[in-house]
């Protein structure tokens, strides 16, 4: 996945992974640590970290909402990540920000995909349209087992109350788009103490910080 666009100003790190996975944390342990080397920051997540995209996000997550067909499911997927690069993600990398984000593009392909079983090569060409095939600089995936990373909700949403099979395709999916393209990932046991994931994600971001706004 090598072909896409990368910005010439600022930095794009995305962090993806399984339910459970730890994500949220590491992307506010990054940011806290980047603030610390003086770098300008832009902490975001998807879906919903827009207007418009808030309530998409409560249409895909929402149990109430209940069954959508997976192509209607993954339209909407696209419409949350077209409006988040074109009003929050491209105006902060155009800043020399650092962009850190919780779910990107993969999490679609791995979910609406690989789970919802789709042709993934089409919901490729949907997310890679509707991003205009902006691409992070790093990928880092968490990974997790299904089993264990779900065990640490009490509440589940629309995605998260999938079969373990489900989980399973998307965790799989996520381990295969790593292993093609070892330069822009790195994939992380998430069953690791924090703090040592924490570390070994600064050890790949940091060369990457030379043309971050400071």
């Amino acid at each position: 996945m090598t072909d896409g666009t990368f910005t010439d100003t600022g930095v794009f790190v995305c962090f993806e992974g399984g339910e459970g996975a730890g994500k949220s944390t590491q992307s506010r342990l990054l940011a806290a640590w980047l603030q610390e080397q003086g770098c300008a920051v832009r902490l975001t997540f998807e879906p919903g970290d827009t207007p418009v995209g808030k309530q998409l996000r409560g249409i895909v997550l929402d149990p109430a909402t209940g069954d959508l067909s997976p192509r209607t499911e993954a339209l909407l997927y696209a419409a949350d990540k077209a409006e988040h690069v074109d009003t929050l993600v491209l105006p902060a990398l155009r800043r020399g920000e650092v962009v850190i984000t919780d779910r990107y593009v993969d999490s679609s392909l791995a979910y609406q995909g690989a789970g919802r079983v789709l042709d993934v090569g089409e919901v490729t060409s949907l997310q890679r349209w509707a991003t205009g095939d902006l691409r992070p600089h790093l990928t880092v995936v968490l990974d997790v087992a299904p089993e264990q990373g779900l065990g640490r909700f009490e509440g589940r949403d629309r995605i998260e109350a999938e079969s373990v099979d489900f989980h399973e395709r998307a965790r799989q999916a996520f381990l295969g788009f790593a292993a093609a393209d070892h330069d822009h990932y790195l994939v992380l046991d998430a069953r690791l103490p924090v703090d040592e994931i924490a570390a070994a994600v600064r050890e790949r971001v940091a060369p990457l910080l030379g043309q971050a706004a400071r």
